[in-house]
């Protein structure tokens, strides 16, 4: 940008000032359109970040609403180890649920899933292009399992697959923003105007600045410039980047709250902020 204005100056001293003046209405339009690109894409970004976390925080709560609804609905005495188990396993198999929806979202290929479900389960899940959804299936046969066994009633059923069915919608929520590219005309199209608009600055402010136009003109788009870049921080929400959603947090405070619930005395640490600045 200091190399543009540097143009812009000696284009004006040595060309354009001896044939004519540069407007300062020219700027000012383009400010006031570069305003309203710059507005609407950072309204749109941040829509796009606030859905997803919303969709999480709900995520948080159905969680722990599913591991207290299997540890109370599920009929249990101290003769029934086999349903004693089930409960747990589901609630196992809801971790590894979050953490493999985690890792799809983020790209990544994550490890901690495998030791919340067993190597026949994790054979089958590898089969699947979504993991996820795979889980969620042996959740709902396994549901209709201990129905059938008489561990719980047709209303507890319907309560616990209509939370089934809220962490599809929640997945598909969230698959969506993930796999819904933001339209690279809107930032393209802001960054040759704020281009623009910073050649317009300089043109117009060495007519009474000289050379210090373009420190003038360097910083007004330093400030155009960093406003774009800083809403486009948040288009693309389950990066794994400061500005993106916690997902790490979110996952381990979650698997945090369970494992409580299910008494287990092996409960891993809350996930701690990078440098004091932000937690990933």
């Amino acid at each position: 940008m200091i190399a543009t204005c540097c143009v812009g100056y000696f284009a004006h001293k040595y060309l354009i000032s001896h044939h004519f003046d540069i407007p300062s209405i020219v700027p000012t339009v383009l400010g006031t359109a570069i305003a309203f690109f710059i507005g609407f894409n950072n309204n749109q970004a941040y829509d796009r970040w606030w859905e997803a976390r919303k969709i999480w925080g709900g995520l948080v709560n159905d969680s722990r609403s599913w591991a207290r609804a299997m540890l109370n609905y599920v009929e249990t005495d101290d003769n029934n180890q086999q349903i004693d188990a089930i409960q747990k396993q589901m609630v196992y198999r809801h971790l590894a649920f979050l953490y493999t929806l985690k890792d799809s979202l983020r790209g990544a290929e994550g490890s901690v899933y495998k030791k919340y479900i067993s190597e026949d389960e994790l054979s089958l899940i590898n089969t699947n292009t979504n993991m996820p959804n795979a889980l969620l299936n042996l959740q709902s046969k396994q549901l209709k399992e201990i129905y059938k066994q008489g561990a719980i009633d047709g209303y507890q059923f319907l309560q616990l697959d209509s939370l089934l069915v809220k962490f599809t919608d929640e997945m598909g929520m969230s698959e969506r923003i993930k796999k819904t590219i933001f339209p690279t005309t809107y930032n393209y199209l802001t960054k040759v105007f704020i281009w623009l608009f910073v050649i317009s600055i300089e043109l117009v402010t060495v007519q009474s600045m000289g050379v210090w136009s373009i420190f003038m003109s360097w910083l007004l788009g330093f400030v155009f410039v960093s406003t774009q870049i800083n809403g486009m921080s948040l288009v693309n929400p389950f990066e794994n980047s400061s500005a993106s959603i916690p997902l790490n947090q979110i996952t381990r405070n979650i698997e945090i709250n369970l494992l409580e619930m299910l008494q287990e005395g092996n409960i891993p640490e809350p996930v701690k902020s990078v440098n004091n600045e932000y937690i990933l």
